[in-house]
């Protein structure tokens, strides 16, 4: 019986704080439906088991290395382009290499830090709530966007709120130093993360492939010395 327990106990992931009160908003729901009419209570309850399984927020094992950039992200990768990065970033108005990772309503939602560095900037835009997965939905949609400066480069990376999401939450604070893989903010339900990266860069990634937020390499930054090791976060 401990066996068992140990295992179901290591194959949940635990919820993230966030959750708390969205989890308990929908079982409030599920009892008062039931209430009504029996049946809905279940509904209501396999709803609230989605929510609790939307919040999760699973260990990681980070690759590290210096040229190393990680996905910030759980979801499909979308998009690989080049593109200006949003003018409040202040990153130039030369394109970038953009990666781009879509999460649906069923991908982990917690959002990590692609490198390690100093987050220089973090701007918030209000915006519409397009389809993420749009090209336009970039320049569009409500967005809040980092720079985290590197002793390598400078990147951006920008949480996109889209069709369903409603609510950006960034953890992090201006002038704080963020490690690679460590979390800096989620959003609420569904929705899409930019990474611009700097000229010389490389994907490592192909569209349509699945991306795991703090382990996916996404791409590698030209003209440093790769190193990689592993970190648990």
């Amino acid at each position: 019986m401990s066996n068992l327990l140990d295992t179901i106990r290591g194959s949940l992931a635990p919820i993230h704080p966030e959750g708390y009160r969205f989890i308990t908003i929908f079982f409030v729901i599920a009892v008062l439906l039931g209430w009504f009419w029996g049946p809905l209570f279940w509904v209501g309850l396999f709803l609230t088991g989605w929510c609790a399984y939307f919040f999760r927020d699973p260990q990681r094992v980070t690759p590290v290395g210096r040229s190393l950039v990680i996905s910030p992200a759980d979801g499909k990768v979308s998009l690989i382009d080049h593109a200006v990065p949003p003018r409040e970033l202040e990153l130039g108005s030369e394109p970038m290499l953009r990666v781009c990772v879509f999460m649906n309503v069923f991908n982990c939602h917690v959002n990590r830090a692609p490198i390690a560095g100093k987050i220089e900037t973090i701007a918030y835009k209000p915006g519409k709530f397009l389809n993420a997965e749009l090209d336009k939905a970039s320049e569009d949609n409500e967005r809040n966007g980092l720079v985290i400066a590197s002793e390598n480069a400078r990147i951006g990376v920008v949480q996109i709120a889209g069709l369903v999401a409603r609510r950006i939450v960034c953890f992090a604070k201006e002038g704080e130093t963020i490690e690679v893989g460590e979390r800096f903010g989620l959003i609420r339900f569904g929705s899409r993360l930019d990474v611009y990266l700097p000229a010389g860069s490389v994907a490592k990634v192909a569209v349509g492939q699945q991306a795991i937020a703090g382990e996916t390499i996404l791409a590698t930054i030209g003209g440093v010395k790769l190193f990689e090791a592993v970190r648990v976060s």
